[in-house]
């Protein structure tokens, strides 16, 4: 056999050895050795077109960070605000910038957060902005916030917060109460700053201002992975309307709606359901929030302000815990911005107990 012959001979047996390789592969549902093609594509394209089916959808991304959420398990809700200094849990009108005078240099938030990682916490909520309209940062769509000049503090509060928490590992979201058709007469809760007065704007501006500070909020701080949306419901607009308003502020943002209605509260509606001070059902497979008060009311309610027993607030978060929620436990500041001292000492108690 000549050199030309035996080459041949050779090439031809080497394809019928793959052949059989090939049909083996399929017989037994086994990959074969080489990479399947289309005889009319690149395998480039074969290769994108396989990446791009796997790639995840908007959403399996909300459902990751759904997850990561629930892993977070225990945080700190802080309610402190124009009402700390109003002697109310709600306030009416429009109390003077003037009143929100805390007689020191500066909140310590640093304590807020040591508080928070000595109760085992890994997350933090402050009430940006709440019944009084009036806002813990320099808003710019107000001036009715804690820059105002009459106002004694002159500092931002939401930034001060974010630091504390962030240095010590803690993530933050913030509380921002919106104007419900539920709130009645706008004479007497106004929600909303002076300039989008609910008494002299309709509910469609009301809703646009509303949207306009949470995006400042996103914007200026973007450390926020979370807003807690109080007052949020169909009412006042569809989950598929308000949902990717908020997608599409940052894609890793998550927002939750305490429903108006309470025979409602906790259902499904936005990426967290809430429920406040009562559990959800055991059968609950949403992603929930559970919002408890350590001390009698959300905000300070004066020198009679004392925490619950430790005990009773641990049984309450394995209550929580079992039914697919996250436990956020309120701690009410005085008008010094300082957590009562029974608080800290139940924070520090139940830092003691297993998570």
């Amino acid at each position: 056999m000549n050199t030309r012959k035996r080459f041949a001979h050779s090439v031809i047996l080497i394809c019928l050895g793959w052949t059989s390789i090939a049909q083996w592969s399929m017989a037994e549902d086994i990959p074969a050795p080489w990479p399947e093609t289309d005889s009319h594509s690149p395998t480039t394209n074969r290769s994108a077109k396989t990446l791009e089916e796997k790639a995840p959808s908007p959403n399996d991304a909300v459902s990751k960070l759904q997850e990561d959420f629930r892993h977070l398990k225990f945080g700190m809700f802080i309610h402190y605000n124009m009402a700390t200094y109003k002697n109310t849990q709600w306030v009416s009108g429009y109390p003077s910038p003037a009143e929100f005078s805390p007689g020191v240099e500066e909140i310590d938030t640093d304590a807020w957060a040591d508080a928070a990682v000595a109760a085992g916490m890994t997350y933090g909520v402050l009430t940006a902005k709440h019944v009084g309209g009036f806002c813990l940062w320099d808003s710019k769509h107000t001036t009715y916030d804690v820059m105002h000049p009459d106002c004694p503090y002159q500092k931002d509060v939401v930034a001060q917060f974010i630091e504390s928490f962030t240095s010590r590992g803690l993530k933050v979201g913030l509380y921002y109460c919106w104007r419900h058709p539920g709130f009645g007469s706008p004479d007497k809760f106004k929600v909303l700053p002076p300039e989008c007065d609910p008494a002299t704007h309709t509910l469609e501006e009301q809703i646009e201002f509303q949207k306009a500070q949470i995006a400042e909020l996103i914007e200026k701080y973007p450390d926020v992975f979370y807003i807690w949306n109080d007052g949020l419901d169909p009412v006042i607009l569809p989950a598929e309307t308000i949902m990717p308003f908020f997608r599409s502020l940052r894609p890793n943002v998550l927002a939750s709606s305490n429903w108006w209605d309470w025979g409602k509260k906790g259902t499904p509606y936005a990426d967290i359901a809430v429920k406040e001070t009562r559990h959800f059902p055991e059968t609950n497979e949403a992603p929930g929030e559970t919002c408890w008060q350590l001390e009698q009311g959300w905000f300070w309610v004066g020198e009679q302000a004392r925490a619950a027993d430790a005990a009773v607030i641990l049984k309450q978060r394995a209550t929580a815990y079992d039914r697919n929620s996250n436990f956020l436990l309120n701690v009410g500041p005085n008008r010094k911005g300082q957590i009562i001292e029974s608080s800290l000492k139940a924070l520090a108690e139940i830092g003691k107990a297993p998570q």
